[in-house]
């Protein structure tokens, strides 16, 4: 695909285009008019980041209990939400990238809760074999997963925008807490915070929101 191709898959206009991969506006126009041409690698950066934008974030819907299913250790029996996470990921394997509420955890944004039942996922689709477990999709740049002690995750940016993109089916509790954090230790700041140009004004109202959770 050449640039234009990638952004049109994606329905976006040059500047979201470029405000979503953070590259300069004026770059992606000398792109697309042939004035410059972009180097094999980014082409090579920029594809793996689309397929796995178009494919991943795929749920529609919450799984329910499933007696045929295996079950995952349960929250309540663990001090901690990250000894938690470490039973979880020593089930499921090392390569389980948590994402949303347990990515907030891994983060120290969220607690989580005691009666904690669903697992946010990226990996493979054979996770959604245990109860509980949504697999967001099968795939995840490297550059968007950080790692604490062993346990994968998404960074903030990314737990952002999955959050925007399944918020349809997520109980936002975690999403606005850990926003509101980030505000007041940011010095009441959101200054380091990337989010997609289709969810940019769906922010501004969580903000409005997070602002007056730890304000009010």
């Amino acid at each position: 695909m050449n640039i234009r191709e990638m952004r049109t898959r994606l329905g976006d206009t040059q500047s979201q285009f470029a405000e979503r991969y953070q590259i300069p506006f004026r770059t992606i126009q000398n792109w697309e008019s042939g004035t410059r041409k972009p180097p094999e690698y980014m082409i090579k950066l920029l594809e793996q980041r689309i397929r796995e934008d178009l494919v991943n974030r795929k749920t529609a819907v919450l799984p329910k209990y499933d007696p045929q299913k295996k079950d995952l250790p349960k929250r309540s029996d663990y001090i901690g939400s990250l000894s938690w996470l470490k039973a979880l990921r020593d089930c499921m394997g090392e390569s389980v990238v948590f994402a949303l509420d347990q990515a907030l955890m891994c983060q120290g944004s969220f607690g989580g809760r005691s009666d904690e039942y669903i697992v946010w996922v990226y990996g493979d689709d054979a996770l959604s074999g245990y109860n509980g477990v949504v697999v967001l999709g099968n795939h995840i740049s490297r550059y968007n997963v950080k790692n604490r002690n062993g346990i994968l995750y998404t960074d903030f940016n990314r737990t952002l925008s999955d959050a925007f993109a399944n918020e349809s089916i997520l109980d936002m509790q975690g999403i606005t807490e850990a926003v509101s954090r980030y505000y007041y230790s940011n010095g009441d700041s959101f200054e380091g915070l990337f989010i997609p140009p289709e969810y940019q004004d769906r922010f501004e109202q969580l903000a409005e929101e997070a602002i007056d959770y730890y304000g009010s």
